[in-house]
Parts: structure tokens; sequence; C-alpha cells
């Protein structure tokens, strides 16, 4: 029996068992990533899809998606590779495969690699390697997370990250409950990363789960507490997954961005 050491989950494996997250297994008595260099999805996108809306503008860059995650959102936006990937359902690319790809792409505007679509963290080796391998050949690097992995990981990989968006899914541990998470988790996450490279937090307003006002305006109290250049992006939820709940409306986001605006000087709205 182990205990893996990646996130606040802390699953007690057994030799040859499967995590939680899906992609890490108990192999030698050891936590491991269980198909390393897994790859579900691989596309050049619009830096502001990410979203980093301050964190070179304009330009694109190599997005890559594994498989697996940490949390049950209900609502989760990509659920078919972070919860309910199978395993014909991906390629393998190795870093350096990734790297090339991502100075080809260069002349179409690329600047480096992103992490996203699942949550990269799970397979937080592989990304470290390609990251170290990325920026010694002049690339950039981004990571788009939840956030809910342990203080040492991110020590671990932060070096090498020159941008995060860290999706900040409620402010509240209730809230958090509902996703299978841990408030304190990402609370110490953000706390941390902003202070060692560029971030920028996401919340998805959510109808029935994060939509209190109380709790929101407790959230951009805490974010401007850290800085009130932190960029914040509320987004706007759709039906997916389990989670069938109206959409959100336009009007609440555009009240909860005045709200936000009194504490920070940055707040987009976003999937309108």
């Amino acid at each position: 029996m182990i205990i893996c050491p990646v996130c606040f989950r802390h699953c007690k494996l057994k030799e040859g068992q499967l995590g939680f997250c899906k992609a890490r297994r108990c192999l030698d008595g050891i936590s491991t990533i269980d198909h390393y260099g897994a790859i579900t999805s691989l596309n050049l996108d619009p830096i502001e899809k990410k979203p980093l809306k301050q964190f070179f503008p304009g330009c694109k860059i190599l997005s890559i998606g594994s498989y697996g995650c940490n949390l049950r959102c209900p609502f989760c936006q990509n659920y078919e590779i972070s919860i309910e990937c199978q395993p014909n359902d991906y390629d393998s690319l190795s870093s350096i495969e990734i790297v090339d790809k991502a100075l080809a792409y260069i002349d179409q505007g690329n600047i480096g690699i992103a992490f996203t679509y699942n949550e990269p963290l799970v397979s937080y080796e592989f990304v470290l390697k390609t990251f170290k391998l990325a920026k010694s050949k002049g690339l950039k690097t981004v990571l788009v997370t939840n956030g809910e992995v342990t203080l040492p990981v991110l020590e671990e990989i932060i070096p090498y990250v020159d941008a995060m968006n860290v999706d900040l899914k409620a402010f509240s541990s209730i809230a958090y409950q509902r996703m299978s998470g841990d408030f304190q988790t990402v609370k110490d996450f953000i706390t941390y990363a902003a202070k060692r490279c560029h971030v920028e937090v996401t919340t998805l307003v959510v109808p029935g789960i994060n939509d209190s006002e109380k709790d929101f305006t407790n959230e951009v109290i805490f974010l401007s507490s850290i800085s009130k250049e932190l960029p914040l992006h509320l987004t706007r939820y759709f039906p997916n997954y389990i989670y069938k709940e109206k959409i959100t409306p336009l009007s609440l986001l555009i009240k909860y961005q005045e709200i936000a605006k009194k504490y920070l000087n940055f707040v987009y709205v976003g999937n309108v």
C-alpha cells in the first residue's frame, strides 16, 4: 500500500491499483503515470482561449490535452477526456515530439506549449519534462489547471512555468465538496503561484453551485489580497455532463463583473 503524493486526495493504492484521477497507478511500489505521454488533444489555439488576456495577447499557443482529473465537477466541459477517457481514445507523443511540433508552428504565431483541456498536473512528471525541454528551446510554457495539487508538486514544476490560468471553481468548502475537491488546496496554490509566475484566474459561474453573491464577494476580496492586478475571468456556464441547470444569465455575469471591479483592476466576461 502506498499513498500518492500528487494531490490533496492522497489516494491509498495497492500494487496495480488506479487512483481516483484515473491517470496514476501504483506500479512497483510507487505512484506513477499510467500511460506516459498519452495525448487526447492537440490544437494551435489563440492564447486568449486559455483564457489568458495579459500574456502575449494576439499570439497562439500549441495546446495539449491528456486525460484524467482529480475532481468530479458535475458540469465538466471536457468530461470525455477528463473523466470518461478509454485506453483507445488517445495517442502517445514524447516530449521531444511535442516540442518539435511547437517549433514547427512558430511561423504561424505560436509562442510555446500549453497543457490544458484535462487536469495536466495529474501527469506532472511528463509536463515537467516537456516544459524543461521547451524552455531550453526558447518556448513559453503555460498551464491551465484546477490548482488541486500539493505544494511540493507545484514547487517542483513552477520554475519552468511562464503563465497559468487557475480554475477557481467556487469560494466555499461546501461547493468544493460537491466537486470532490479541497477548497484550501486551491487557495494555497493560487497564493503561491501568483508570486512566482504570471497567473490569471477563471471562475465558471454555475447556477446553484457558486452563484452566491456573498461567496463571490469573498472570492474577489481574497484575490485582491494577493494582488489587485490579478486578472479574473468570469465565464458563462452551459449545461454539460450530468448538470442540467439553465444557462447562467448574462445579467448575473455583468453584476458579478461590477462587484469584482471594486476589488480587482482587470475583470473579463467570457463564453457569452
